[in-house]
């Protein structure tokens, strides 16, 4: 069993990844067009430089595909897509 320690670093790091995240898929809703999904939902796209490594390989783009439900009140998201582009394996 790891050491608490670590634990806690890990969740810390997964918590900044879903804030970014978080602030990403607000942005492509805000400043992306709208295109009909399946279910009556809508979904965009928005690509962010990246330049990072994920599980080995650095990517140069990451693309935020938010797929949501546009209520009266509130805008819903239903779940979030994430594509990672242009890899080179280290």
């Amino acid at each position: 069993m790891p050491p608490p320690r670590s634990c806690a670093a890990r969740s810390r790091r997964y918590r900044i990844e879903l804030d970014t995240l978080s602030r990403e898929v607000e942005e492509a809703i805000r400043t992306s067009s709208w295109e009909a999904a399946e279910l009556g939902r809508l979904e965009c796209r928005r690509s962010f430089s990246f330049q990072q490594e994920w599980h080995g390989v650095v990517y140069a783009t990451k693309q935020v595909r938010p797929i949501f439900v546009d209520e009266p009140d509130e805008i819903v998201v239903v779940t979030v897509y994430v594509y990672y582009l242009c890899g080179e394996r280290r």
